[in-house]
């Protein structure tokens, strides 16, 4: 994976957008936040992320909906999309399935399962 490639969190709340960053830079990844959804759609033209890991519960916009948005968007139609999520019941992971997500982490995130689903989610896009 190249590692110049940046992932977009996207969390309201300011603890897990900084837990999430300091945890990806510290192996090696660049990364950028926004805090609802309106600045992560904003986001996506300044940074080109090749990967979004996504909350649900937001104010305004929420994440199925910022998902799908990226999803449909023709610039932005391969970048991968992980739900980082309190809601982890099975119709909560359909939901983000259905809003086009490519994996799903249910909150409190164990940080060695989400740095195997980073890792994971970055090669799925090269062979894409």
């Amino acid at each position: 994976m190249d590692k110049d490639e940046t992932i977009l969190v996207v969390d309201d709340n300011h603890d897990n957008v900084e837990i999430l960053q300091t945890f990806l830079e510290s192996r090696g990844y660049r990364v950028a936040a926004a805090t609802d959804g309106k600045a992560a759609l904003a986001k996506l033209d300044e940074v080109h992320p090749a990967l979004v890991l996504l909350d649900v519960m937001m104010p305004g916009m929420d994440g199925w909906q910022v998902c799908r948005t990226i999803k449909n968007h023709p610039d932005f139609s391969t970048v991968r999309v992980v739900m980082v999520t309190a809601k982890g019941g099975f119709e909560d992971k359909f939901e983000g399935m259905r809003s086009g997500a490519d994996d799903y982490v249910v909150k409190p995130v164990d940080l060695n399962e989400l740095a195997e689903k980073v890792r994971r989610n970055l090669e799925a896009r090269l062979k894409a």
